[in-house]
């Protein structure tokens, strides 16, 4: 079983940066690609960023240009670069982790298995 610990939320005004980590408690030999979530209240999970193990990404296109997302795999650590913050940024984000790489559907939460508890974002005009 995968645990995943999130870390780095805030409040910051709008233009302003957070980076976010997630620490994976098992080995990335369990572990495929991994992603970013975030759920504003009153609507749906929505699909940030993903990494496969071999680097490739994905982004929401509404984040395109401002987020980054990158692991470590030598610290089981998944983080989330999240510049230029815009109000409409604001949630809690989830990490989560699939057993295997995931080739489509990379922004859609059913393709995760493991998730962590969410660090709550909230950026202010």
């Amino acid at each position: 079983q995968v645990q995943l610990v999130e870390s780095g939320g805030g409040s910051v005004q709008t233009g302003g940066s957070l980076r976010l980590s997630c620490a994976a408690s098992d080995t990335t030999y369990s572990v495929g690609s991994m992603g970013w979530f975030r759920q504003a209240p009153g609507k749906e999970r929505e699909g940030v960023a993903s990494i496969r193990r071999d680097g490739a990404t994905t982004y929401a296109d509404s984040v395109k240009g401002r987020f980054v997302i990158s692991r470590d795999k030598s610290r089981n650590t998944l983080y989330l670069q999240m510049n230029s913050l815009k109000p409409e940024d604001t949630a809690m984000y989830y990490c989560a982790a699939a057993s295997s790489e995931v080739w489509y559907g990379q922004l859609r939460p059913t393709s995760y298995k493991y998730w962590g508890q969410g660090t709550q974002v909230t950026v202010s005009s």
